[in-house]
């Protein structure tokens, strides 16, 4: 008879490539999952590193109270950090004249929040772009980008000493707190530098100094400076 098993053969055809398509499915359903497995078990771990950087986070961004001295007659250190550098430099921006400088360090365990040395008024803040030299270097307080922070005393009339924040390999933001003509209170947060850097502080000739090379200091603390 003619055409006799065509019906048939649809049938089968239909069945076949149905079963290509549920074969199909079903292995881009497998292939899903195990793609979903792994970004799953990959999510777990990726969780884990990010409460690991969040921990790291709250802890690199800590900003205790500083105890700041009474004794209106002394300077504090305006940052945490190793003293490495003291000696004469002229501050040509703010200061005009040869001052007492001294450099502290801050490594990338220390707390990153600066404080102002003097009860006073911001009569100087500027922001220089510069390389980005490794802090520990002492040549990166002239290379740096850096900002310079004026501060005009309220504690001695006439007094003018600067504070330069300076950045580093892994310090690639300054963030000033303060701007021009405010007021600050010794000991005060005036600005964060996120990472390893270094902050100079520029005094008058006539300050003794109190601290030496190598010494941990503590930012609105230790006092480093006296006025004679």
């Amino acid at each position: 008879m003619k055409h006799k098993g065509k019906a048939t053969q649809a049938a089968l055809k239909l069945i076949f490539w149905t079963l290509i398509i549920l074969l199909a499915l079903t292995m881009m359903g497998f292939m899903a999952a195990l793609v979903g497995t792994f970004i799953f078990t990959m999510s777990i771990g990726l969780f884990g590193l990010w409460a690991l950087f969040s921990l790291f986070c709250l802890w690199f961004f800590r900003d205790p109270d500083p105890r700041v001295p009474p004794d209106t007659n002394v300077i504090v250190a305006p940052a945490h950090g190793r003293v490495d550098v003291i000696d004469e430099a002229t501050e040509s921006e703010f200061v005009g004249a040869p001052c007492r400088r001294i450099s502290i360090f801050l490594s990338v365990v220390e707390v990153h929040v600066q404080k102002a040395p003097v009860t006073g008024k911001v009569g100087h803040l500027k922001h220089t772009t510069g390389e980005f030299v490794n802090a520990l270097k002492q040549e990166s307080a002239a290379h740096n980008e850096n900002v310079l922070i004026g501060l005009e005393s309220q504690e001695r009339p006439g007094e003018r000493i600067a504070v330069r924040l300076i950045a580093g390999v892994l310090a690639r933001r300054i963030v000033p707190w303060i701007g021009l003509g405010d007021e600050v209170a010794r000991g005060e947060r005036i600005s964060l530098i996120q990472f390893g850097s270094r902050v100079d502080l520029y005094l008058p000739l006539n300050t003794e100094v109190r601290v030496k090379l190598g010494d941990k200091v503590r930012g609105g603390e230790t006092v480093i400076a006296a006025r004679k």
